[in-house]
């Protein structure tokens, strides 16, 4: 998500700084251009040459191992005892700026559902999924049709859009703002910040300080005023929490959910305008809009890695010695092209019939999964927004040749930096709202 400038080579990391054996060498530095261009050409090539576990370098020298096989990352996510998400394990601490960008991204020992493991985890988790489950689904289509609408009011008029900057990253946000309990001024700027901490660089670190503040403003709030809000359902949780821990729990929540949700109708849109075989969509095939978000999370997921597990000891893993602390990162987007899982997913549709598969691994795998309201939550805003969108805008088209979109420049996040599109000009709803 972010992108460190210092440099230190992996090579020159000693032992004692948990170096993984043969990281120095042909280890692949994770800020090359192939992530955001051929991610499945390079997750190709690092199969050939490592199998499926990888060494890597992360942006500042720090090494690595990426996992994209995809039994491998069913392994690792699997056993939370031999590779925990316990981040006060990595071997590097020691050598971590205080100001490295990737820091949000990767983590450090907090009390929040994302940064504990074993029975503080589960003690996270029991309150932060009731919450989440009592977000009517009727509840949220509505606050998504109704947001949908007031952003597609701001460009109908014009003929052009950029579907990136005025539509799908603001739309998760505001809807994900109102759940969370939030008033709808405040949305705009939770966005701006989400969209700092993602691309990273040197705006990272305070856009992360201003992102905690807006949280603990809406527990002190919501513990005065207390409403029909996840907020509200996790305050009103019988085992009590401090009020860092109730704030650090949102703030995962919200960014897990908000560029990822964007990406996932970006790039499913994307999909429909480029691809022949979605195009009924645009004209009002709602079964092609569900076919083709499916067909996104498993070949242009928008969580392509994901930080993290440490080993707690010496291991074997994929034909490579991982030495006790080093990180393993999740290479989702690589494990779902694993030719070995493609070729039992293709097997499986034949013999089925059906064309869907629910079995990659978008959204992680094991004790850390998304978790499934959450997992709801996102497909309900992706979905209602690509159908408010085609309702409203039916005649869409892309405004530049689809090999001129740019990809986020991210090895982590798959995304499009822009949208361009035009359409017939139509009025707006001149609904108040």
């Amino acid at each position: 998500m972010t992108n460190p400038s210092s440099a230190t080579p992996a090579s020159t990391a000693g032992t004692g700084g948990g170096c993984p054996v043969g990281a120095g060498t042909g280890a692949v530095a994770l800020g090359g251009p192939g992530f955001p261009t051929e991610p499945q050409e390079l997750y190709r090539s690092m199969r050939r040459d490592h199998g499926p576990v990888v060494p890597v370098e992360l942006p500042g020298g720090f090494p690595a191992w990426l996992v994209i096989g995809y039994r491998e990352l069913h392994q690792v996510t699997s056993d939370g005892e031999l590779f925990p998400r316990d981040v006060s394990l990595w071997n590097q601490w020691g050598r971590v700026p205080a100001d490295w960008p990737l820091l949000p991204m990767v983590g450090t020992p907090m009390p929040s559902i994302y940064f504990t493991a074993g029975a503080e985890h589960r003690r996270h988790v029991d309150m932060v999924v009731p919450a989440l489950e009592g977000a009517d689904p009727f509840e949220i289509r509505q606050h998504c049709e109704q947001l949908a609408d007031r952003l597609i009011d701001t460009v109908c008029t014009r003929g052009t859009a950029d579907l990136v900057a005025e539509f799908a990253e603001p739309l998760p946000v505001l809807v994900l703002a109102r759940l969370v309990g939030f008033p709808d001024d405040e949305g705009a700027d939770i966005a701006r910040v989400l969209k700092d901490l993602a691309d990273g660089g040197p705006g990272a670190q305070k856009a992360h300080l201003r992102f905690g503040e807006h949280m603990r403003r809406l527990v002190a709030a919501k513990r005065a005023w207390p409403g029909d809000d996840v907020t509200s359902r996790m305050l009103a949780h019988p085992e009590p929490f401090t009020d860092e821990e109730y704030a650090l729990d949102l703030m995962a929540i919200t960014a897990a959910g908000h560029l990822t949700t964007a990406d996932w109708i970006s790039n499913s849109t994307r999909l429909m305008l480029t691809e022949d075989q979605f195009a009924d969509a645009l004209s009002g095939g709602r079964h092609s809009v569900a076919e083709a978000m499916n067909e996104v999370l498993w070949e242009d997921g928008p969580t392509q890695i994901l930080a993290g597990r440490w080993a707690a000891r010496d291991a074997r893993l994929g034909g490579q010695d991982i030495a006790r602390g080093d990180m393993l990162l999740l290479g989702l987007g690589a494990a779902n092209a694993d030719p070995h899982i493609r070729q039992q997913v293709t097997a499986s549709a034949v013999r089925s019939g059906q064309g869907g598969n629910s079995a990659h691994l978008a959204f992680s795998h094991g004790e850390y999964r998304c978790p499934f309201p959450a997992q709801e939550i996102a497909e309900i805003i992706a979905r209602t927004g690509i159908e408010v969108l085609l309702d409203r805008l039916p005649d869409l088209e892309l405004a530049v040749p689809a090999n001129e979109l740019v990809r986020r420049p991210s090895a982590f996040l798959r995304g499009t930096t822009a949208l361009p599109v035009r359409f017939t000009p139509v009025r707006t709803t001149g609904d108040a709202l």
